[in-house]
């Protein structure tokens, strides 16, 4: 695909594998080929390992899913999520800046761009994101907060997690980022939570949309 116009190369929840992606950039660029190296995480990352990525990763797509240490023990098993996920997000900043460098295409280039899936039911969480962003890393930086949860039959029981986010609550952390000075990024339309969720039945699942 690079040599057919691609212009990246993402890696996807790696912190687990490091040594094998150092290993990829490194014969990509022996090779001669120089793509955009992306680092798509959920944000559980090691200081330590991201010490060992700096200068290679250009761009840090990380997670960051609670500040709520209960929510994370009851909805990902990882009780030290917060801690590890606030130092991790410096790090990343402390490395990238808040700029966001991008092409003529808007392709991004170098930066850091923080996701956060506002979950139902759960709309604190999410304001204490956005406020950790904003007093303790910048209000300049590029935050993608995101609407698209899609209950499963799994959670079709659960108080809060079966069912869809609320247009009134996605507002009202809408606003937050607004009050906190929160400028750079992006919001969802609340019907995209449809829009990003793969058809299996298809031979492309993930190019339906």
């Amino acid at each position: 695909m690079l040599d057919e116009g691609c212009k990246a190369v993402g890696f996807v929840s790696p912190s687990h594998m490091v040594p094998q992606m150092l290993a990829i950039i490194k014969a990509l660029n022996d090779s001669g080929r120089k793509p955009v190296i992306v680092y798509n995480s959920n944000g559980y990352d090691s200081v330590e390992t991201l010490k060992r990525l700096e200068g290679i990763v250009d761009v840090y797509l990380p997670d960051l899913k609670y500040m709520d240490t209960r929510l994370a023990l009851d909805y990902s098993d990882a009780g030290n999520y917060v801690s590890a996920a606030r130092m991790a997000l410096k790090e990343m900043l402390r490395q990238k800046g808040t700029a966001l460098i991008t092409d003529d295409s808007g392709q991004a280039l170098s930066g850091l761009i923080i996701r956060h899936l506002v979950l139902p039911g759960n709309i604190e969480n999410s304001m204490n994101v956005l406020r950790f962003i904003a007093e303790e890393l910048s209000q300049g930086v590029h935050i993608s907060l995101m609407s698209q949860y899609t209950p499963m039959p799994a959670v079709s029981h659960h108080p809060h997690l079966g069912r869809a986010l609320s247009e009134s609550e996605y507002r009202i952390v809408v606003d937050e980022m607004e009050t906190l000075g929160l400028y750079k990024g992006w919001i969802q339309e609340l019907g995209s939570s449809g829009s990003y969720l793969p058809d299996f039945c298809f031979d492309h699942p993930f190019e339906r949309y």
